[in-house]
């Protein structure tokens, strides 16, 4: 089984804190998109003829795009790879798009397996909205998770970042009872990072914005956990949390360590024996790919490096990383080395290595601790 993940590279307006590549421009999308068909059928062969388990549409803004062009890509994905496995069809989605027409025509593509919604809310809270420079407010956000599941929408994420300067704790809270209230069935949350070469950051130098504590995103992501606990969530993945097991079935696969093939400028791909990403610059994917190219650097995988990506995302995960799994030599590497990390911060039962709930605020320090060094 693998997954399939299309990059849409275009946004209404820059959120400033966002180091994805994206456009703010809209006069390619007619070439984007003819390009993006055609890169399915020179791309196919990269998975192998592996079955297709999920689709995300992601970016970027998808449903910047024309429905009726969404609907080409899809179609063409059918056509060039099957669906007749298809578990999951994710779509992103920033709630000032979310008008009742544009939700009214996302419904055609649910005969194609559409089957759920990953909307941008980020906040609830104007003030925050603003500090992020997000091109919806506190209203829309509200409204189009609504109108959302009132056209049939069920299967619903939202995106929540907490630690702006913006918002106190008292806020923080306010945020995660809007989004329980609504009864959505997964949320995704994050704390904001100030990422080089954004926007953000250099507001923050210039004092245009005030800079991130670190201690209040600590806190608040201490209340994250808490609160969806409380609210019947569980917390499968850091930065993931879902009601009933209704998990992200296509974010869970690259966790997994499953295949997936990226599409798009900047998109990347995975087959285990290499990984592989596209050019992140709109006119040379366009102009590569009209020319019957794919324009895209590549990495081939030891397996320290194998073993060091399942390190990091499994311990992310409430499944672990199961040292079994590993040689003789290379589990023995990794059970001195947790010798040498707080007991507090995890957890070995039958080889099984998962964090405690204390150990997930040193998920990427843990992680880089049991790094393999290549020989």
């Amino acid at each position: 089984m693998a997954g399939i993940y299309i990059h849409i590279p275009f946004c209404k307006q820059a959120c400033n804190y966002c180091n994805f590549y994206f456009s703010t421009s809209p006069g390619n999308q007619d070439r984007f998109v003819n390009a993006l068909l055609q890169e399915m059928v020179l791309a196919k062969d990269y998975l192998e003829g592996e079955v297709i388990e999920t689709v995300y549409f992601g970016g970027g803004t998808p449903t910047q795009l024309r429905v009726s062009d969404l609907l080409r890509i899809t179609q063409k994905l059918q056509s060039v790879f099957g669906f007749h496995s298809l578990r999951e069809f994710t779509i992103e989605a920033n709630p000032d798009d979310l008008t009742a027409y544009k939700i009214n025509e996302l419904k055609s593509l649910q005969s194609f397996g559409l089957n759920r919604l990953s909307i941008g809310v980020q906040s609830f809270f104007d003030e925050d909205l603003r500090y992020m420079n997000r091109a919806h407010n506190a209203a829309e956000a509200l409204a189009a998770v609504k109108r959302a599941q009132d056209a049939g929408f069920q299967n619903i994420t939202i995106d929540l970042i907490y630690g702006t300067p913006t918002m106190d704790d008292e806020r923080w809270i306010q945020n995660l009872e809007t989004a329980f209230s609504l009864e959505v069935q997964h949320l995704s949350s994050y704390a904001l990072t100030v990422e080089p070469k954004t926007a953000l950051e250099n507001k923050i130098k210039k004092g245009v914005r005030l800079p991130v504590n670190e201690q209040q995103s600590a806190r608040q992501f201490q209340l994250l956990m808490n609160e969806t606990e409380t609210n019947g969530f569980e917390q499968y993945e850091i930065s993931n949390f879902a009601r009933d097991g209704q998990y992200a079935i296509h974010n869970t696969s690259y966790w997994m360590g499953k295949k997936y093939l990226g599409l798009g400028p900047s998109a990347h791909s995975y087959n285990r024996e290499s990984r592989r990403w596209n050019v992140a610059n709109n006119i040379n994917y366009i102009s590569a790919i009209e020319k019957g190219e794919l324009n895209f650097e590549e990495e081939k995988l030891t397996e320290h490096q194998h073993i060091n990506e399942q390190i990091m995302t499994g311990l992310r995960t409430k499944w672990g990383v199961y040292l079994g799994a590993f040689s003789p030599a290379h589990a023995d590497t990794l059970r001195v080395t947790l010798l040498t990390i707080d007991s507090r911060h995890y957890l070995l039962k039958n080889d099984l290595l998962t964090l405690t709930h204390e150990g997930k605020f040193f998920a990427d320090a843990i992680a880089a601790q049991l790094f393999l060094e290549e020989e």
